[in-house]
């Protein structure tokens, strides 16, 4: 679990230090303010909660949602849930650095690599989609 938020923590004392190299008092607030929104950007918290792949699959085979494999700090995942908005909450998140099955499943879709997001939706997976695409998928 701490590999998921090692990001976020850094950035968070990336702002602290920034915030104490100021010399008054409302601008160590502001660098703080700015940091900390960053921080949580860059955490768990931004995407909706992960399940297993093995769960993940079973509830997809069931009802078609699109599973979608992610790991903190990747920019392309962040891109693609803050471009989905309220709709991501549709998908199955995967995350691959909690999860062992989930970095299998991303490295025998990729060729062996951990690229994410990679996404699975109706038997098709893609690295990386367009928002758009994904969004089509979750609207079904």
């Amino acid at each position: 679990m701490l590999r998921s938020w090692w990001l976020a923590g850094l950035i968070l004392l990336c702002g602290v230090v920034a915030g104490a190299t100021q010399d008054e008092p409302w601008l160590r607030a502001v660098w703080f303010v700015v940091f900390a929104a960053l921080a949580v950007l860059w955490s768990p918290l931004v995407f909706p909660r992960s399940v297993t792949a093995e769960e993940a699959r079973a509830r997809s085979a069931s009802d078609g949602r699109p599973i979608v494999y992610w790991r903190p700090g990747c920019r392309y995942c962040l891109r693609l849930r803050l471009r989905l908005g309220h709709s991501a909450r549709r998908a199955y998140w995967v995350n691959i650095w909690s999860d062992p099955a989930g970095a299998a499943a991303v490295r025998a879709v990729t060729g062996g690599d951990e690229t994410v997001p990679t996404v699975v939706a109706d038997g098709e997976s893609t690295v990386n989609p367009e928002p758009e695409w994904l969004r089509r998928r979750l609207t079904r």
